[in-house]
């Protein structure tokens, strides 16, 4: 993983736990370049899903995709 999927995946996990609600990766891109980042729907994509697989997102749609926050903590 370079250094700036890393920043991306910090940012976009910080706004989750800041932000909550529900997210999708248009939401995503947008936090991602609020923050300074040029992201990659496809990373942006992937930075979601391992967020769900860690227990902070959880996916309430399919398509398409849409993930709620399960806890800030």
């Amino acid at each position: 993983m370079t250094e700036d999927s890393i920043s991306q995946r910090a940012d976009l996990e910080k706004a989750v736990r800041t932000f909550g609600g529900l997210w999708d990766t248009e939401r995503g891109l947008r936090a991602l370049r609020d923050t300074g980042h040029d992201p990659d729907p496809k990373h942006t994509r992937r930075i979601l899903r391992d967020l769900a697989s860690e227990g902070l997102l959880v996916k309430v749609e399919d398509w398409p995709v849409r993930y709620r926050v399960v806890r800030t903590g």
